[in-house]
């Protein structure tokens, strides 16, 4: 059983990345339902904590029904993240969380996120900061390093873990990569083999079928995996996965209903957490998603992202499910499809694919 700290989660657990403008409370909510294990909140500014900051603190919100969750913060000073780790705590998170995988540049020149990989000692010194400040598990998120010439993963794997560390997550990509090409796991796998690591090592990177998944686990051993852009508009990979793990079979794929179905409760869960005006507008980026694959939805989709009640939004979605109850979507993978991930002016600054 794989554990962090006294959190059990299973045998191979699948996690939901910490993403930027799409890990938030409703769509945490439709992953848990379809299988996720552990999930994390999007990255937070431990400036923006200390600050008071609205948007930051709202990302603190977590609900009993998405435990275990992570809070996962960021940041390149020593004392604003101690601090900020403080103010997680006092929040009841199971973990936190530190994120040294972001790419962005406007993260990446303060020394934070993936900026810090060319800094370990600092790396080093930062993660002590906030192991010691506080008494929650406290687990990293990161990449094989700065560029091909420095991929120091294991140095760091070993160096993380002896301050205090609980878990590591990494993802298979460098930061001059950002999200292009593919993710490299043999890394990964040489850090989990390490006979010095003995803490839980998840992997994280292009994994969007059951047959990566499995095939991850039989070839580099890790303890479970992260997955970020495969559950956006698609949580049931989580259920897939596991259950194909369990019987080498295929669930079925969700029929248009189903989609819908789940797509209305993610659409309930924003309004009720951020309000009619504002959870309606950031819902929008999530219907292409949960609808790619369906012919001829271009019309529909118009009318879903200019409804502004929640009513007239539901009775759209009504519409498609009655229109399409007999079109069957064939999957396509995200990696391969990239109409399927959100527009860049629809999210955030980072960590967008996990």
């Amino acid at each position: 059983m794989v554990k962090i700290g006294n959190i059990t989660l299973g045998n191979f657990p699948l996690l939901l990345a910490p993403m930027e403008d799409v890990s938030d409370p409703p769509f945490r909510a439709v992953c848990k339902e379809n299988g996720a294990d552990l999930m994390y909140t999007e990255f937070i500014s431990s400036e923006g904590l200390i600050r008071d900051a609205i948007k930051s603190r709202q990302k603190l919100d977590i609900f009993d029904y998405e435990r275990p969750v992570g809070i996962q913060i960021f940041g390149g000073d020593e004392e604003p993240m101690a601090m900020a780790a403080q103010i997680v705590e006092a929040t009841n998170p199971d973990l936190l969380d530190i994120n040294y995988g972001c790419p962005v540049k406007k993260v990446v020149c303060k020394g934070a996120g993936s900026g810090i990989l060319k800094d370990i000692p600092k790396m080093v010194k930062l993660t002590a900061a906030v192991v010691k400040a506080t008494r929650l598990p406290v687990t990293v998120k990161t990449r094989l390093g700065w560029d091909d010439d420095t991929k120091n993963i294991e140095e760091v794997a070993e160096r993380l873990q002896d301050v205090g560390i609980q878990a590591l997550t990494i993802h298979g990509r460098t930061r001059t990569q950002m999200y292009k090409g593919n993710a490299d796991w043999t890394l990964i796998g040489k850090v989990k083999n390490n006979p010095r690591i003995h803490i839980p090592i998840f992997g994280n990177g292009d994994i969007c079928t059951p047959e990566q998944a499995i095939a991850a686990r039989a070839k580099y051993g890790v303890d479970g995996i992260m997955i970020g852009r495969a559950a956006i508009g698609y949580p049931w990979i989580f259920n897939e996965i596991k259950h194909f793990i369990q019987t080498g079979e295929h669930l079925p794929p969700p029929s248009v209903l189903e989609r819908v179905e789940v797509c209305k409760k993610h659409l309930r869960h924003s309004v009720q957490w951020k309000g009619d005006v504002v959870g309606i507008l950031e819902m929008r980026r999530h219907y292409t998603n949960y609808l790619k694959g369906l012919p001829h939805i271009k019309e529909f989709r118009h009318q879903l992202v200019t409804c502004s009640t929640l009513a007239a939004v539901e009775e759209v979605l009504d519409t498609i499910a009655l229109h399409y109850k007999d079109h069957i979507i064939e999957r396509t993978s995200p990696l391969t499809d990239q109409n399927l991930l959100p527009a860049k002016n629809e999210v955030a600054d980072c960590n967008v694919y996990g």
